[in-house]
């Protein structure tokens, strides 16, 4: 069963203009080079400071879609800090930061707006409290829909063609084949990205672009790559 934000505010009033930042990327790549991270918290910073808010605290997902609110614990918490008292709002980067799909962000701008809870958009700079917001930003959520839906098509198209040509599928990491089978074999012995991830780090092992931070979406992206392809049990 998927976890879904509660819809009761927390009595506990935070003081005016305290917010919690929210930060998400959905590539392996994104989260080993830190760009698309940074350029979200430089974002959020300069938007806090021009219009007068404290960032009590950040929540991130690395390496996960935006799809929906499902198995994001850096959204849900980041919910639940604003919910519990932490914050008066929630801000993001951008709202498709927050999520790209329709229901799930329709509905959590509906609730938000209903406790009162402030949610800001540096890219939009709107107040979802209005009903001239709410309709901006969901308009805007469609948009960021239809985007996932074209470049998803388009992402296929171009690997159905990679396929007919015979040309292997994924960039091949630049990795040490030992560490390679190593992450295989940990895999199907039944443990999980995350593990596996503090494993390699406890090791100092480097990751394919030679830093020492792995995150369970890069080891995920190692076991999927064509790469280990011979070394998976079920392939």
């Amino acid at each position: 069963m998927s976890r879904r934000p509660k819809s009761k505010k927390s009595d506990t009033a935070a003081p005016a203009g305290t917010v919690v930042a929210y930060v998400r990327c959905s590539t392996a790549e994104q989260v080993v080079s830190g760009l698309g991270l940074e350029a979200q918290r430089a974002t959020i910073q300069a938007y806090a400071e021009r219009k007068g808010l404290t960032i009590v605290e950040e929540f991130a997902d690395p390496g996960i879609s935006g799809k929906s609110l499902e198995n994001r614990p850096g959204a849900l918490a980041a919910i639940e800090a604003v919910r519990s008292g932490k914050a008066r709002g929630l801000i993001v980067a951008r709202l498709d930061r927050l999520s790209r799909s329709v229901p799930d962000a329709g509905r959590l701008i509906e609730q938000f707006r209903s406790e009162g809870i402030e949610l800001k958009f540096c890219d939009l700079d709107i107040d979802t409290a209005t009903p001239a917001g709410e309709m901006a930003a969901n308009v805007m959520v469609a948009a960021a829909q239809y985007e996932r839906r074209i470049i998803g098509d388009r992402i296929s198209a171009a690997l159905q063609a990679k396929k007919a040509r015979n040309e292997p599928l994924g960039a091949r990491p630049k990795l040490d084949r030992a560490i390679t089978r190593r992450i295989v074999a940990e895999r199907e012995s039944g443990e999980s990205w995350q593990a596996i991830a503090n494993r390699l780090m406890a090791d100092r092992i480097l990751t394919p672009r030679g830093k020492a931070m792995w995150y369970p979406a890069s080891v995920a992206a190692i076991y999927n790559s064509d790469n280990a392809a011979d070394l998976r049990t079920s392939v």
